[in-house]
């Protein structure tokens, strides 16, 4: 059981003292970390700035103020990371479609339909559980590798993908069969190179009839990112196991991410989680998962041949999973009951559009952190980030309260039409269990985000090794060889990097000093 425990003052102030003054004093400057995080609208981000502030900013006293009077509180996210983890999922497809004339998608328990890959154990692809993507995408070498790339597959319609900073045009499928599976579904100990194999396609979930998006050769431009869109979890019920991390080689690339499990939407053996956020699909009305037939105008020359993509479709365009509420605060001003934010699980960083930034004050130049998001055609645009000081979930059960809260200021379309407020993104739920509900549809119940918080390793336990469960002097010998440095310097120790910015300083300290003395033994 954790236990908590008032801050001790006179222990504290002597540990600002014995950090000694911090150097930086001159004038701001930027850091800059290489990473590599996935954007919303299949952006990437390569690198990250860091504004690393002068002292005598009026911020660096308020953070000094914060490590000698700032309560600890319980079930309270502080600071979480900039970038969430990314829900990868194996993926083959077959042959299958329904019957001529059957526009509709239709969820399947198993696999049906003959393999299109030539040997489905070893030539699956790997691409990310996307609830922000209205269509399933296939990327052009994991088309090669299912081997889709042929005129047996493909139609000869396309669709412009409009992306972060530009756009590209894919094919539209015929129907096909698509099947997923969580890391955990793969064997890594089939080969002395440690490449994964998919020892059970056949017990793979998914759905039959459904058209995709399979991308052109790319050329000298990224290639599209493979994802598997809202099309196939409005259907089911999805387990996402942040305490159960995987980690697999396909192709000589190594993916990590949480154990992911399909449900049937009635499986009365899905877990249940104890707090609930309530999710809409937007726009309403949606009543199927639908491909748009080329024409059925002449019913003398009907054509079922997809224009376009199996999208969740209704009265209204393709629809996507909303947030109901968020409510937002920054240094005096807030944005309350905000019900334009989109539930984005193939995005790793959260985001708020320009009327959001407007109701919190953000000035656009003087930004915490910076990232240069590349789109689909390889050009980047630099996107502001700040450190706001709360965001909230109203939730069934327990809120969501999140404090220190890094979002991008970056306007993205919406399904609705216009753009949104902003994406919930996975860098909120590091430390949860989810549960994503589909549902939504014509007469269906509604969906939501069933969430329990995991119990993580005791923030600031930083020694001896193995861990000693007590947040003491012993963990601040190692947090102070470390104070001052950065990525890559001999004395970085990326333990110590509580606050997540690259280097060790006073917010790391405001950090540790939140933990002084908690302890998770009984």
């Amino acid at each position: 059981m954790k236990k908590i425990h008032k801050v001790d003052i006179v222990a504290l102030i002597f540990l600002v003292f014995w950090m000694g003054p911090n150097p930086t004093t001159l004038a701001d400057q930027i850091e800059t970390k290489k990473v590599d995080w996935r954007a919303p609208s299949g952006g990437r981000i390569q690198e990250i700035r860091y504004r690393i502030r002068e002292q005598s900013d009026p911020s660096s006293e308020l953070l000094k103020t914060r490590i000698l009077s700032q309560p600890i509180t319980a079930n309270i996210i502080d600071s979480p990371p900039v970038d969430g983890f990314v829900p990868w999922v194996a993926i083959t497809t077959t042959d299958l479609l329904l019957v001529y004339m059957e526009t509709d998608a239709v969820p399947e328990s198993s696999v049906t339909g003959q393999f299109t890959a030539a040997d489905p154990q070893w030539d699956y692809t790997i691409g990310i559980f996307d609830t922000g993507a209205s269509a399933h995408v296939i990327n052009y070498a994991a088309s090669v590798e299912l081997r889709l790339n042929n005129d047996t597959y493909l139609t000869d319609n396309e669709i412009t993908i409009a992306g972060v900073t530009g756009q590209v045009d894919a094919w539209v499928s015929f129907p096909l069969g698509v099947f997923i599976g969580g890391l955990n579904e793969l064997d890594p100990n089939e080969t002395p190179d440690g490449e994964a194999r998919l020892p059970s396609p056949s017990s793979l979930m998914g759905q039959s009839n459904v058209s995709v998006l399979v991308g052109q050769n790319p050329g000298s431009n990224p290639d599209l990112v493979t994802a598997i869109g809202s099309p196939m979890s409005v259907f089911y019920t999805t387990g996402i196991r942040n305490d159960s991390l995987v980690t697999a080689v396909h192709h000589g690339q190594e993916y990590t991410g949480p154990a992911i499990t399909l449900y049937e939407a009635d499986d009365e053996t899905a877990p249940h989680y104890p707090n609930r956020v309530p999710l809409e699909l937007r726009p309403l009305g949606a009543v199927a998962v639908q491909y748009i037939p080329y024409s059925i105008d002449d019913i003398f020359n009907m054509d079922f041949t997809p224009s376009s993509p199996s999208v969740i479709i209704g009265t209204g365009s393709q629809s996507l999973f909303f947030v109901h509420s968020v409510d937002l605060a920054q240094g005096g001003y807030s944005a309350l009951d905000k019900s334009r934010f989109m539930l984005d699980t193939g995005a790793q960083i959260s985001v708020i559009g320009d009327r959001v930034a407007a109701r919190l004050a953000l000035d656009p130049e003087d930004w915490d952190f910076q990232v240069p998001i590349v789109g689909v055609t390889g050009e980047a645009i630099d996107a502001p980030g700040y450190y706001i000081d709360s965001l909230t979930i109203p939730a069934i059960g327990q809120w969501l309260e999140f404090t220190n809260v890094p979002v991008v200021w970056l306007e993205i379309s919406s399904p609705e039409g216009g753009k949104l407020d902003g994406i919930i993104g996975m860098n909120l739920f590091t430390e949860y269990n989810l549960i994503l509900r589909g549902g939504g549809l014509f007469l269906g119940e509604d969906p939501s985000l069933e969430f329990q918080r995991i119990a993580g390793p005791l923030v600031g336990d930083l020694a001896p090794d193995p861990r000693d469960g007590r947040v003491d002097l012993l963990d601040f010998d190692v947090f102070s060889a470390a104070w001052l440095s950065t990525t890559g310097q001999p004395n970085w120790n990326p333990d110590t990097d509580l606050a997540v910015s690259g280097r060790i300083d006073l917010a790391d300290l405001a950090v540790l000093a939140e933990h002084w003395l908690t302890t998770s033994l009984p």
